[in-house]
């Protein structure tokens, strides 16, 4: 077993091995469809605890004091409990799996994926202003992530694992599995390739499976098949896409406002944000929780057009503080609801206007849909397939993307603003550069650029240590002292000093070499040339050597060695 698992080892370091990451893709799959539904059982435990029925969506059934004293008592706990935490162990969402794919290559820690499961549970079972769908990547991407670092895969394929959990989260939530695949590619890789789709599809199809398996098969939204009445409504859907930039660029800036203050006390923000959403939930307790029932009655036409602005802009509103308090929360639902509460009002104008040339309700608030999750994300892509599955129509697509295009250049251009994590990661002032050079470090083992002919030679020689450099003809020798690896030296330069060194003695001691020395740093076998890359700057030494960690002695075995010009000429040659 441990040597098939070598072998798989061996396998993964090549990005391009389509059968071993579709193993890879079928696991996660499972892995994150299997977390998803966890969590999601979870958040309507927490909800029965508290009396909340309709499966941990009936807020508007409580009673007054109560739809304020929930959030705001459950915020506070949550704020108490974030206390006693390092703020590295606080970090949870979807910025924080894009967080670390850049700057951990792919390491999700045990901590913070236990940390959103309870806390992002509890936020969500007590009435936070949010959505499961953030919460439900981190987790996805951690738990494959774990499984990766646990069976000592590469590190390349953390990222690869991390993608699979991403659709097989969104897949799992949503029964949408395509999407998916394209949030995972558009969002959280950035990176389109054949080796990279091929088990993300798999995971999102696994993922899919479970979800419709153990949860009955029952979509999350029954929208009914849509579709555009005439093309003359094509300039009145530019306006249902700007009215959804509009609204999701106000709500990027109060998330910007919020975040400001992250330097305050994390108990303080937690309950200023619960009690401001409690006291928006005594006048709109809609307000509260996941939202999906709201959307509901939406697409059924119970809410009139009044009701739709004021829940529009209270979950604008709670939702930016929730989130920019820090709390383990998701905007991929709110925006939904926030999307679908505009088109139901454009909807409802069309039809009171030009009831003769209006399309169906649903067919503005499916569109409000999608245009507000693609300008939120910034995915445009992500968002149409979402509003494509949803809809189970094809002929829905060319009114959502001119929607989309209408709301992302909205958000973008009229007020120069991202995305939702995009922001939040500059806030954070976390550089996520995702350029192809970047993309191909991250994607390419160490092993790619590693010259395996090395040999540790002591830093005193005498003619026994001379026999093995002339028969193996290394290119390094690691000089080393007492069990400490001290620097590098060219192979044959060390040949060339050594032979009248010892004509001239019995030893020869390279401390007083007049030779070059290459200063050394250590990575682990599991490094991608991203994270060698990152050691020899950060080190300031010009070679990294390759170690592994034996499982019978504890001791470092060395593989080989990485030079700063062998990944300059690897990339250059690729790029």
């Amino acid at each position: 077993m441990r040597e098939l698992l070598k072998n798989y080892r061996r396998y993964l370091t090549r990005y391009d091995s389509l059968l071993s990451y579709s193993v890879l893709g079928i696991v996660g799959g499972v892995a994150s469809g299997l977390v998803v539904l966890a969590f999601e059982l979870a958040i309507r435990e927490v909800a029965r605890l508290f009396g909340v029925g309709d499966g941990g969506e009936g807020f508007e059934s409580l009673p007054r004091w109560m739809a304020f004293a929930l959030p705001a008592g459950g915020a506070t706990a949550l704020g108490i409990l974030y206390m006693l935490l390092k703020p590295g162990d606080r970090e949870t969402g979807i910025v924080h799996v894009i967080s670390r794919m850049h700057s951990h290559y792919g390491a999700l820690p045990l901590r913070n994926a236990l940390l959103q499961f309870v806390a992002g549970a509890f936020a969500l079972g007590t009435g936070q202003s949010g959505g499961r769908e953030g919460p439900g990547v981190h987790l996805g991407a951690a738990v494959n992530s774990l499984l990766g670092q646990r069976l000592g895969l590469p590190n390349n394929s953390l990222r690869t694992l991390i993608a699979c959990g991403t659709a097989g989260g969104i897949a799992a939530a949503f029964h949408t599995p395509l999407a998916g695949v394209i949030f995972a590619m558009e969002v959280i890789v950035a990176e389109y390739t054949v080796a990279g789709f091929i088990p993300v599809m798999l995971a999102a199809v696994a993922a899919s499976a479970v979800s419709r398996t153990m949860s009955g098969g029952e979509a999350l939204l029954s929208i009914p098949v849509v579709e555009l009445q005439s093309l003359w409504e094509m300039p009145y859907i530019v306006l249902l896409g700007f009215a959804c930039g509009l609204a999701i660029a106000a709500f990027i800036r109060v998330l910007r406002f919020t975040a400001q203050y992250s330097h305050w006390p994390v108990a303080i923000r937690f309950a200023l944000a619960g009690c401001f959403t409690g006291a928006i939930a005594l006048l709109v307790p809609e307000t509260l929780g996941l939202g999906y029932d709201s959307l509901g009655l939406i697409l059924a036409n119970q809410f009139l057009l009044g009701t739709l602005l004021l829940l529009a802009l209270c979950k604008i509103l709670a939702t930016a503080v929730s989130c920019g308090a820090g709390l383990p929360v998701g905007i991929i639902g709110p925006s939904l609801l926030i999307g679908a509460c505009i088109g139901g009002v454009l909807g409802d104008v069309a039809h009171l206007l030009q009831p003769e040339l209006a399309s169906d309700l649903p067919l503005y608030i499916a569109i409000g849909m999608a245009a507000a999750m693609g300008a939120m994300l910034n995915a445009p892509l992500a968002a149409v397939l979402a509003v494509l599955e949803l809809t189970e129509t094809i002929n829905i697509a060319m009114p959502a993307l001119l929607a989309i295009v209408a709301a992302t250049l909205t958000n973008n251009s009229i007020f120069g603003q991202r995305s939702a994590y995009t922001m939040v990661l500059r806030q954070l002032q976390r550089v996520v550069p995702n350029d192809p050079l970047n993309q191909l470090l991250h994607s390419t083992d160490v092993t790619a650029t590693m010259d395996g002919r090395v040999v540790r030679v002591p830093i005193l020689l005498d003619e026994e240590d001379m026999l093995p450099l002339l028969e193996f003809a290394p290119t390094w020798c690691l000089v080393e002292r007492d069990g400490e690896d001290l620097y590098l030296v060219r192979g044959d330069e060390l040949l060339e000093w050594l032979r009248p060194a010892l004509a001239e003695s019995d030893t020869a001691d390279l401390a007083g070499a007049a030779m070059r020395r290459w200063t050394i740093a250590p990575v682990p076998l599991q490094a991608s040339l991203r994270q060698a890359m990152d050691t020899i700057r950060a080190s300031t030494v010009e070679a990294v050597c390759v170690y592994e960690r034996s499982r019978a002695t504890g001791k470092r075995i060395l593989h080989g060695v990485v030079t700063r010009e062998s990944i300059e000429k690897f990339t250059l040659e690729r790029l």
